[in-house]
């Protein structure tokens, strides 16, 4: 028997687990300032006891910004193999997290296969999965429905579930009296709000949140508190109903701790630059300084296609003033299952994104692989440069495309090139 229930369980009792040695590999972080603020809950390290081979990462204050990658079937489009590519670039990237958001076909034995195949912490959210699971519905579900498929996934070695607890009833008349440009656009912040109206009762998983966390506590699974109000249009932003649901969430964060749960708290969503700062700092206060996992932000709603840009922009700037962890968005966002080129598409840019905010939170030793990069291109070390690269395949490929007549310089500056012409002058 283990001598803790929860990663937190056991930073408090000062034990150091084989997740918390994992993170230790990773970052430049000290063992005694890592278990500190796992055992405050200001870093979550999601870790399913029944996820064998995960190697642990973690998710907060002082930690380097970790990137999700979402996949998952629709009805529209079913082919867990596919799914299972998705899967595979996700790692070939260096993600740090894969969400399965299924919601059709044999959803328990994909996310079987994922967690003995992936070994990166692994997220659900299983209000979608009630619904597919029970063939329900919404109104029909039952409260034993919700929690049932709760316990399915925390015995199928799901490391973290996202959970719309905070949308309450207070919260449905919030945006009742406080209309939107674009509504709700949660899919499980949908189902909870259909519910909610249907059957004039409070939202099961607020109202029996301890039973919630007596799920998590077993398993050791974090929660990751969903935000089913977040702003989908920038009109949107910041409203009252957000705020409010944002509050919930902060009076559950403690209620987790108080047992030793873990905790992640989702975060908007579209949200107009001079606010992105804002929305973060906000959240750290509502919500005590648990780590925060946003879906972009975006920071237009304009550009369809090109989404995966609009989000790094917000993405960065996030990251920048707080966020811990970003969830990738592709070009497909909006429009259509993405493909693997847009998920390839979306690792990059919210790579690039958490990077960028690493850099500019001071995060130690994030700057040196763009020094290895600079002096790589300082000395037109054309291998060096692409192993710095993000992407290395198409850094080359993009060279290969359209060589020089001189090896040392690339086509766009030629004899041109700023570095040649004052090679051994400086």
């Amino acid at each position: 028997m283990r001598e803790y229930t929860t990663q937190m369980d056991a930073a408090g009792k000062g034990i150091l687990t084989p997740q918390m040695a994992d993170v230790l590999e990773n970052e430049s972080i000290s063992q005694d300032l890592l278990m500190e603020r796992v055992a405050k809950g200001h870093i979550a390290i999601p870790a399913n006891r029944n996820h064998t081979n995960l190697r642990g990462g973690g998710v907060g204050e002082g930690l380097t910004t970790k990137i999700n990658v979402n996949l998952g079937v629709s009805k529209d489009v079913c082919s867990f193999d596919g799914e299972m590519n998705k899967a595979e670039l996700a790692l070939k990237f260096k993600a740090d997290a894969i969400m399965d958001l299924s919601v059709s076909g044999d959803t328990e034995g994909f996310r079987k296969r994922l967690v003995k195949d992936v070994p990166v912490m692994i997220g659900t959210v299983p209000i979608y999965d009630t619904l597919t699971r029970t063939g329900k519905a919404t109104e029909d579900l039952t409260i034993e429905d919700w929690f049932k498929t709760v316990e399915i996934h925390a015995e199928n070695g799901i490391d973290f579930i996202t959970i719309h607890a905070g949308l309450t009833s207070k919260c449905v008349q919030s945006i009742t009296t406080n209309p939107r440009l674009c509504g709700i656009v949660s899919r499980g912040g949908s189902i909870l709000f259909e519910w909610i109206k249907k059957t004039g009762t409070e939202n099961p998983f607020y109202e029996h949140f301890d039973r919630l966390l007596d799920i998590c506590e077993k398993h050791d699974v974090c929660i990751s508190l969903g935000d089913g109000l977040r702003p989908g249009a920038i009109k949107d932003s910041t409203d009252a109903p957000q705020i409010e649901e944002l509050i919930t969430l902060g009076e559950l964060t403690k209620r987790a701790w108080e047992r030793k749960v873990q905790v992640m708290i989702e975060g908007p969503g579209h949200v107009p630059l001079h606010e992105v700062e804002m929305n973060m700092k906000l959240q750290k206060k509502l919500c005590h300084n648990a780590p925060f996992y946003v879906l972009g932000p975006l920071v237009t709603d304009i550009a369809p296609g090109y989404d995966h840009i609009t989000s790094a922009i917000g993405g960065a700037l996030a990251a920048m003033h707080g966020a811990d962890f970003l969830c990738y968005v592709t070009p497909a966002e909006h429009l259509r299952l993405p493909s693997a080129d847009d998920v390839k598409e979306g690792i990059i840019a919210s790579k690039i994104a958490a990077h960028a905010g690493d850099l500019a939170k001071g995060i130690p030793g994030a700057i040196d692989r763009d020094n290895a990069m600079s002096k790589a291109r300082g000395t037109l070390d054309w291998d060096g440069q692409f192993a710095q690269a993000l992407d290395p395949e198409k850094a080359q490929a993009y060279r290969d495309s359209s060589k020089p007549k001189d090896g040392d310089v690339c086509t766009m500056c030629g004899d041109f090139c700023a570095m040649k012409r004052v090679e051994g002058l400086l």
